[in-house]
């Protein structure tokens, strides 16, 4: 099974009340190449059998389509001259032996699943996989949800997290990995067959005393920690239990996408354009329609009853439907453009293959590094003629609440409450210019943390040496001199964070790269929080040289804010 959302029927979790026993159920993840040994043929003759999945980007396709599994003559597809038969199939490896059986000459899945099937794929050039479109972002249906001892994902380090073999979520483990500073290495990973829905599950892992995380899709991660809160360990939660991180704050890291066999690319290149036009199409028909869903009711229900029908079993679960579609941030002609064009992008399609062959190759998923090639489209011709640029991005959060949240966080000693990662950097005495020059290679990787999870707020937080005012107070300077020291070394802290931030939204334009400036919060410190220490009330004084500049430093730090709803704006 593959990502849900929303779905009650399916995600009940009957599953996670199972005994311990019935929980331990994983199962090894061998190379898929290992594992799938179909024999190539030929594409078969007919109408072309296209892949879909329980996926809320998927809807675009059913409505392409016209609403069912064959194409209607009067749809999308149809106007455009394809004859094709849609086909659910949420077991990739299903779909990697369809695909190089001949019986459809395209794959559906994520960017990491595509990795995954390259060495099957690769052993005959005619199975050579090309990535033709990219549907959708995951922005909101799936989560890592951590046992009460994972604070950050740094404490990941040396636990056991359970997940689905094959699935989407083992890009997602990935690069939280990375980014938190550990590798797949650091942590044990418990394979599961299904996605949900069974004891064969990550939810129903969880149960496990012997398994600290589990990466779920949203539904089983509101059951498991009380809907959304902390979990009591009634009904299907599990006690303690916590959402770390879902993808409505990760919300550039599992990329879904198509690709197709070079020789049918070869043999049928225009009707695999007709078929990325057909979406593209869809993608915008199913916007306005959800825009318009109150004017236009009749036809609203008739495209997600069709998608409940066919990506849910359930032509009534039109709530479940329109759930999944919020789940998914599409990526339409511009977002295409930039992720398989952009150099410059930090999310970009060979950005995102880059991180999942390495770490695959950790993980022992591949055998070896290999490139999966686009198809070269060209985008203005898709855009009709018409240059490709993106829409200028709207401000994502409400600055204004955003720093009272920072600031009520701050005065409560809990800013690091919901800190996902966090690094510093250092700067000199009386330094008060942050260049590029200097500090490339940190504004470079905040650049891509921004661009990754652009539903957290960054904060940058400044603090100062201590050391003015322990001379001042030890030489008995009046509480009014000490208080006037401790304010300035605040105002000094807060100055150097402010240029700290303008150095790197002028940094990452000079790079091509939008930072949206309301998702930065800036804070002074000043003297209270020391590398030193605390000693009484006062910082401890530095011993030592290193001690002293240690304390000359800025702190980056990203803040989970899903639940602060009057900050956060969704994309």
């Amino acid at each position: 099974m593959t990502r849900l959302a929303r779905f009650a029927g399916v995600t009940a979790l009957a599953c996670c009340a199972l005994s311990a026993a019935a929980q331990g159920q994983f199962i090894e993840s061998p190379p898929l190449a290992n594992t799938v040994q179909t024999a190539v043929g030929a594409v078969a003759a007919g109408p072309v059998q296209v892949p879909i999945i329980t996926w809320g980007g998927d809807i675009a396709t059913v409505l392409a389509n016209g609403n069912g599994k064959a194409t209607a003559k009067t749809s999308i597809f149809g106007k455009l001259g394809l004859n094709l038969r849609l086909v659910r199939e949420d077991v990739f490896a299903k779909q990697l032996e369809a695909y190089l059986s001949g019986r459809s000459p395209y794959l559906r899945g994520t960017v990491g699943m595509l990795n995954m099937a390259m060495d099957a794929a690769n052993r005959d050039p005619r199975t050579k996989p090309v990535t033709i479109y990219q549907l959708t972002w995951s922005a909101g249906g799936d989560a890592l949800v951590v046992k009460q001892n994972i604070k950050t994902a740094r404490d990941l380090r040396g636990k056991t997290v359970a997940l689905q073999a094959y699935g989407p979520h083992v890009d997602y483990l990935s690069k939280i990995l990375a980014d938190a500073g550990l590798t797949p290495k650091d942590v044990t990973i418990r394979w599961t067959a299904d996605l949900t829905g069974s004891a064969k599950s990550p939810a129903a892992a969880l149960h496990n005393s012997g398994i600290d995380a589990a990466l779920v899709i949203i539904p089983d991660a509101l059951a498991l920690t009380s809907s959304g809160t902390v979990g009591t360990g009634a009904e299907d939660s599990v006690k303690g239990a916590r959402i770390l991180l879902s993808t409505k704050t990760a919300n550039r890291i599992i990329a879904d996408v198509y690709a197709v066999r070079s020789d049918y690319l070869a043999s049928n290149r225009a009707d695999v354009e007709r078929f990325v036009q057909g979406l593209l199409q869809a993608e915008d028909a199913l916007k306005k329609l959800v825009a318009a869903k109150q004017s236009r009711a009749a036809e609203f229900k008739e495209v997600m009853s069709a998608a409940a029908r066919e990506l849910l079993d359930s032509a009534q679960a039109i709530a479940d439907a329109e759930g999944m579609y919020r789940d998914a941030d599409f990526a339409g002609l511009a977002g295409n453009a930039a992720f398989f064009t952009r150099a410059d992008n930090p999310r970009s399609f060979a950005a995102l293959n880059r991180e999942v062959q390495s770490a695959f190759s950790a993980l022992g998923l591949v055998a070896k590094a290999a490139p999966l090639e686009h198809a070269g489209w060209d985008y203005r011709k898709l855009g009709g003629g018409t240059a490709v640029a993106a829409a200028p991005e709207a401000s994502r959060f409400d600055a204004e609440k955003v720093a009272s949240m920072v600031a009520r966080r701050q005065s409560q000693g809990k800013l690091q409450e919901g800190a996902l990662f966090s690094f510093e950097v250092f700067f000199k005495p009386n330094q008060d210019k942050f260049s590029a020059d200097l500090y490339g290679e940190a504004f470079k990787k905040v650049a891509g943390l921004a661009a990754t999870y652009g539903g957290a707020i960054i904060t940058v937080e400044g603090h100062s040496d201590p050391m003015a005012y322990l001379r001042a107070k030890r030489e008995g300077a009046p509480d009014v001199v000490l208080g006037r020291t401790q304010q300035s070394a605040k105002n000094l802290s807060l100055s150097r964070a402010i240029a700290v931030r303008d150095s790197l939204i002028a940094y990452a334009k000079s790079q091509g790269v939008s930072l949206d400036a309301s998702q930065f919060a800036v804070v002074g410190h000043g003297i209270t929080q020391p590398k030193t220490g605390i000693c009484g009330a006062d910082p401890c004084a530095p011993k030592t040289e290193r001690e002293w500049e240690s304390n000359m430093r800025v702190e980056f730090r990203l803040l989970q804010v899903e639940a602060e709803a009057s900050a956060f704006k969704p994309l």
